[in-house]
């Protein structure tokens, strides 16, 4: 069961993730999540560096697509400045979203990957497809309860690792 939540790389940031890797691992899509991966938790803006990481890594031929369980009109709102494609509501770690993000970004597993910063959402939901998975450091330590919950579970999980 861990390697199911075992990453496939650690990072600290987005900025540490670069296309030159991803591509040499076949990497054409790139499903990423959406709180403390690209936005602090519930904000409705994407920073200036992350808007710039995301224009330099589709400059390099790569296709994003946001997978997060938040609802449409948020997501739909943050992204819009970047003009991402996107899947609401989704439910994660369920396949269902992963699945239809990857029709969006028109890959298969073997060359998407996903970014995240939880455990048991993104990396699960990316290894149980035998996607590419990449576990970030949250943005900010401000979450959702039920997330600082889970938190200390990862934590021990992370020791193992």
């Amino acid at each position: 069961m861990l390697e199911k939540l075992r990453p496939d790389i650690f990072t600290d940031s987005l900025h540490e993730i670069s296309a030159e890797i991803l591509k040499k691992k076949g990497i054409k899509g790139i499903i990423i999540d959406l709180d403390n991966t690209m936005t602090n938790w519930n904000e409705r803006f994407i920073t200036e560096d992350v808007c710039n990481w995301v224009k330099m890594m589709e400059s390099q031929g790569l296709r994003f697509c946001v997978l997060s369980n938040s609802g449409k009109r948020r997501i739909e709102e943050t992204v819009k400045k970047l003009g991402l494609s996107y899947v609401a509501n989704a439910f994660k770690p369920r396949k269902q979203g992963f699945v239809l993000a990857m029709k969006k970004l028109k890959t298969e597993p073997v060359n998407t990957a996903v970014i995240g910063d939880q455990l048991f959402t993104d990396i699960l939901g990316g290894k149980r497809l035998g996607m590419t998975t990449i576990l970030i450091k949250p943005r900010a330590t401000r979450e959702f309860f039920g997330t600082k919950l889970m938190r200390k579970l990862e934590k021990i999980i992370l020791k193992r690792f």
